[in-house]
């Protein structure tokens, strides 16, 4: 996963410096985001799930990219790369030449690739646990993290992922993960609002 920069400035606030009259890229939910050569896409608003194309024809979800957060070719070596809105996104595209050109923005752009290396490390660890229960929780608690709002009632994720899209980025199945779902919920660790949103109800560790 992807963690937002922890600067208060982070990636808006370089952009905003240098490139105030810049036109943001509106894509709708569920667009693909054409990825180009030697060019980075940052979000501003939204979210967009990055995904590759295994052996057998089945997507496998590498991570999530939020505001702040950038994504694009040259931070992959995949070939079957590809990045879809899950809402409704303002994107901001950045040549790498204008980020070469740019000291304090590339500055920036470095410390959110040392975030996101460090969470996509902790996502291999999660893969690594036997018990997909353990799994299913690290991943939560990793979105709760990185994306959570707070609430009455604990974490609010106010994101959508099916169970299929859990299940690929933890190699399971969509089945298990739907009953692990329910017995989380039955155990009150986790729970739905009225919206449909999962709420972790035991906040995780800082």
């Amino acid at each position: 996963m992807v963690c937002t920069p922890s600067s208060p400035n982070g990636f808006l606030g370089s952009l905003e410096e240098s490139y105030q009259r810049r036109d943001l890229v509106h894509l709708a939910a569920g667009s693909r985001v054409p990825l180009l050569r030697h060019h980075i896409w940052l979000v501003a608003r939204g979210m967009v799930k990055l995904t590759c194309m295994n052996e057998q024809g089945e997507d496998v979800v590498l991570g999530l990219a939020g505001p702040n957060e950038p994504f694009g070719e040259p931070l992959t070596n995949l070939d079957l790369y590809e990045a879809t809105t899950l809402c409704d996104c303002d994107l901001l595209c950045l040549s790498l030449d204008e980020v070469r050109q740019t000291p304090h923005l590339a500055y920036t752009l470095m410390q959110a690739l040392i975030s996101r290396t460090r969470q996509s490390e902790a996502l291999i660890a999660l893969l690594g646990l036997r018990r997909i229960e353990d799994r299913v929780r690290g991943f939560l608690e990793l979105l709760a993290q990185d994306y959570g709002q707070p609430c009455d009632t604990g974490l609010r994720l106010n994101l959508r992922l099916t169970h299929q899209e859990i299940a690929s980025a933890l190699s399971t199945t969509r089945v298990t993960v739907t009953r692990v779902l329910g017995l989380l919920k039955e155990e009150g660790w986790l729970q739905c609002d009225d919206q449909r949103q999962l709420v972790l109800s035991h906040l995780p560790c800082a």
